[in-house]
């Protein structure tokens, strides 16, 4: 008896195993998916931010890091506006630099070579930083920030981009934040009310 059930579970086995060598179930991780112009729609909001600058550098022991959590809600299609903030730390021989800043920003999407799955978008951001570095060439340790930005959103699902950005930021004062920069960053897009 206990080799009939032996067999009979064996031949379970290998016969299921024979159906799914014919049948095999793939499980691909989801890389894209095609946006829907509701995603970008006047109504919704967008929250997420971005890690720019990450850097080590071995031979001066330097370590710096900025991240931009931001926030926006659009106002019509494809355009938003938000806030940005900015929080950033570079970790030296001999001390750090911990800078920090508040920015309103503008976004817009265009629809000039938009695809399925992602957008060209730029952005602008005006407002003020600050620094605790307090030798800096000009003795301020808060100033106005400007920046202009350019980068495309990649859909990962109908809700969640990951996005590249390049851009130019200038303050008055040395807070180690002017010139050119790039980043890496999502945004969840969440939907407003029902109209």
């Amino acid at each position: 008896m206990k080799r009939l059930f032996l067999l009979t579970g064996l031949f379970l086995a290998l016969a299921g195993n024979a159906v799914m060598a014919q049948n095999p179930i793939e499980t691909v991780p989801q890389t894209s998916a095609p946006v829907a112009g509701d995603v970008i729609s006047a109504g919704n909001w967008m929250v997420g931010g971005s890690i720019g600058s990450l850097a080590l550098n071995f031979s001066t022991g330097t370590f710096q890091l900025d991240l931009n959590p931001s926030a926006a809600y659009f106002i019509s299609d494809r355009a938003a506006i938000g806030l940005q903030t900015i929080v950033g730390l570079t970790a030296y021989d001999g001390g750090t630099n911990f800078r920090y800043g508040l920015t309103p920003m503008v976004r817009y999407y265009f629809p000039e070579g938009a695809r399925p799955s992602g957008r060209w978008f730029a952005e602008a951001n005006i407002g003020f930083a600050g620094s605790s570095l307090t030798d800096n060439t000009s003795d301020e340790n808060f100033s106005f920030l400007f920046g202009l930005a350019a980068g495309y959103a990649h859909f990962l699902t109908e809700h969640v981009a990951l996005e590249g950005k390049v851009g130019y930021t200038d303050t008055e004062a040395d807070l180690n934040t002017s010139g050119l920069g790039l980043s890496l960053g999502f945004q969840i897009y969440l939907p407003g009310r029902e109209r």
